[in-house]
């Protein structure tokens, strides 16, 4: 098995990981949203067009 982010062979301590500096990326990695699957919900849908319809355009 090898990590996930750099591809090095893992070690038991840190699996799936081979180092706790890969895990605290793939933990950074979840935190900011980048594993984030957009939603397909008709509803989702309808409630992002309409919070970007009543949004006040910023200043520049």
């Amino acid at each position: 098995m090898s990590c996930p982010i750099c591809h090095e062979p893992t070690v038991s301590q840190f699996r799936p990981f081979c180092s706790k500096r890969c895990a605290d990326i793939d933990l950074a990695k979840w935190l900011n949203g980048s594993y984030a699957v957009p939603s397909q919900r008709e509803e989702d849908v309808e409630q992002n067009v309409s919070s970007t319809e009543t949004e006040m355009p910023r200043p520049h």
